[in-house]
């Protein structure tokens, strides 16, 4: 199609996954459903039956029940297959034999393999290990971990009994540990023994002793860098993992099934705002929307090579994980994306055959700034898609990996977060790919954009909405017992709809871009303007390295302020500024142009690497930051306090 920027070929288009379940659909239920525009209206008219046809088509393993949907017409009250009974871990492991179920890389460190026979086999020891503790269903395992094997067999051991799993990456101080674990009261920690970041061995030994007594329940130390021994005898009740499963033997796993909406993973939010909210996802809501995701949008089929650049802190984990329900073998990595060079990534999807690449966009622009090719470099003939998440892909990242990655890959952006562990919006493996567009709407899902009015938009930008109950909306957050909070989240502004806080727009193609956080929007003038749209006219300047983009209170109104970080000997003077102006003036538009551009050394972001737009806002207005254990560098706030700049 002409101005796409990739086009599947009509052969690759019809053998898509979403192609032969709208086929199957259409055949099932005796009804027309021509292209992929009626089939999304379809699957949002229909839930019940779209829903139940997901729950058919992957063949999920459980008791259905004879209802899909208790409609209510109450976003909250309505309840998805509220008759069924399955087990997430059961759906995950139902594959056996030698062939690879994980691979694993820690940086150029460490290396490991797993067969689906070992994974099984070790579930099950920790299944017998966990009920010694007396573990039961209910009961919260949580786990500070890096993105290792045993991080997903003690998570399906977990689920495999009805325990709740809630995890979190190693790079957490103490404060954030418990800011986290604290609030849930877990039976068991699990932790590692240290672990590589950026060629350097990290100890985790000060903080895991800090926080025992406050826990105050056992320790199983996965032995990551060859110190868990020594760790283990420092604690009150601490074990090294191989110690924990010692004494029971693999035998047939055993699977409790549990209602559709009974507790699979408590997640946490940033936390950039105060302490984090910790969100409740269901068994059957994450399973059943992950093999949506997976089989339909990504187009995951068995024997698939699944990789997802991620830590335990990031819902991109769960997401990772779920992908053993279709077969796919999972491709896991911890530490540094850069260490020891840019390319350690690349190598990894070059000899491990990789089919889908997952990262973030900050990954992609970072690979752009430092002028990888790896279609130059790299074998990767297997490589199918590339997914990007965690922030908006900017129009330059695209270019980037169609001139630069390979030009036949399915490249799909996709927005949607902790609060529903999947996706509202994302791509589609049938359909074409246009410059900074999300391809649309998931499956079943839906998705709108909403004025101020709470009135549908058309054309321009407004708040993105969720109007009909989907199966992933979580079951609420921990210790709210009445549900105010988690009402006040997302129902609040619009009552009875779902209002997930991002700033959206539709396109003439019928996908939609982000604009980035609604609560971040910059408002000089009365405009609304994302802050993306400024962060993507950035990305074109090479010397420039970072950015973070706030509206500062000023005068009666607002007015847009630009910290930027120079590229590495890169002097941000007054010509520099007035480059930034023009690209910002004509890239977007002259209401976008900051009325001030300032140097830092520094950007603070999340440990997810997300810019905190709203901790700089608060230092600037001089408000405190209600959490920096959410930050992955806190200590570079201070050099937005007392700017001079600032003040006139």
């Amino acid at each position: 199609m002409s101005g796409a920027l990739y086009s599947p070929s009509e052969d690759r288009a019809a053998r898509a996954e979403i192609t032969l379940f709208r086929d199957w659909c259409a055949g099932a239920f005796n009804v027309s459903l021509p292209d992929h525009n009626s089939f999304h209206r379809w699957s949002v008219s229909e839930r019940s039956t779209f829903w139940s046809a997901i729950w058919d088509y992957c063949d999920v393993r459980g008791e259905k029940g004879g209802v899909p949907l208790a409609d209510t017409g109450d976003m909250l009250a309505d309840r998805f297959f509220p008759e069924a009974r399955l087990n997430y871990a059961e759906n995950l492991l139902r594959k056996t034999g030698p062939s690879d179920a994980l691979i694993f890389r820690g940086e150029d460190k460490v290396h490991a393999r797993w067969s689906w026979d070992h994974l099984s086999k070790t579930v099950s020891r920790l299944q017998q290990a966990f009920r010694s503790l007396g573990i039961e269903k209910g009961d919260r395992i949580a786990a500070m971990l890096p993105n290792v094997p045993e991080a997903v067999a003690c998570m399906l051991a977990a689920a495999s009994i009805g325990a709740i799993w809630c995890s979190c990456s190693p790079d957490f101080g103490e404060q954030g540990i418990m800011d986290r674990f604290g609030q849930i009261g877990p039976k068991l920690f699990v932790t590692c023994d240290s672990y590589w970041y950026n060629g350097k061995l990290i100890d985790v030994a000060g903080k895991v002793q800090a926080v025992e007594p406050q826990l105050g329940v056992p320790i199983v130390i996965v032995d990551y860098c060859g110190k868990a021994e020594h760790l283990a005898t420092t604690l009150a009740a601490g074990r090294t993992f191989d110690d924990f499963v010692s004494n029971f033997r693999p035998h047939g796993l055993e699977f409790e099934r549990l209602p559709f909406s009974h507790p699979l993973f408590i997640l946490f939010s940033s936390g950039t705002t105060g302490v984090p909210k910790c969100i409740v996802h269901s068994v059957g809501g994450t399973l059943l929307q992950h093999l949506k995701e997976h089989r339909l949008h990504c187009d995951l089929r068995d024997g698939d090579r699944l990789f997802y650049f991620t830590t335990c802190g990031w819902m991109m984990w769960n997401w990772l994980a779920s992908g053993l329900a279709s077969g796919a073998t999972l491709c896991l990595y911890d530490g540094s994306p850069f260490a020891p060079s840019g390319r350690v990534l690349w190598d990894y999807a070059e000899q491990e055959d990789f089919s889908v690449f997952g990262t973030s966009a900050k990954y992609l622009d970072a690979l752009a700034k430092e002028g990888l090719r790896p279609r130059e470099s790299h074998r990767l003939d297997s490589l199918r898609s590339i997914l990007s998440t965690g922030s908006p892909l900017s129009p330059t990242g695209y270019d980037y990996v169609y001139r630069d990655i390979k030009s036949d890959v399915h490249l799909a952006s996709m927005s949607g977060g902790t609060d529903i562990v999947s996706c509202f919006v994302l791509g589609n493996p049938a359909l074409p790919v246009w410059s900074g567009e999300i391809q649309g709407p998931g499956m079943g899902m839906a998705v709108d954009v909403f004025d101020e009015a709470a009135q549908p938009l058309v054309s321009g930008k407004g708040e993105l909405v969720c109007t009909k109950a989907f199966p992933s909306m979580p079951i609420g957050f921990w210790n709210d017992p009445d549900g105010a909070r988690f009402r006040a989240a997302y129902f609040e502004r619009f009552p009875g709809i779902w209002c997930h806080g991002d700033f959206a727009e539709r396109t003439e193609h019928g996908g939609l871009v982000i604009h980035g956080r609604s609560d971040a929007t910059l408002n000089p003038g009365g405009v609304r303007i994302g802050t993306a749209e400024i962060y993507n006219q950035i990305e074109l300047l090479p010397e420039i390295a970072g950015a973070v983009c706030i509206g500062q209170d000023w005068d009666n109104d607002v007015r847009v302020v630009l910290f930027v970080k120079p590229a590495e000997g890169v002097r941000v003077d007054e010509q520099l500024k007035q480059r930034i102006r023009l690209q910002i003036r004509t890239g977007a538009s002259p209401r976008h142009v900051p009325a001030k551009i300032i140097a830092v050394s520094d950007i603070p972001v999340t440990k997810t690497g997300k810019v905190v737009e709203l901790a700089v806002r608060d230092v600037v207005h001089g408000r405190p930051v209600k959490n920096l254990e959410a930050l992955a560098n806190p200590e570079v706030l201070a050099h937005f306090t007392g700017i001079a700049e600032l003040s006139h």
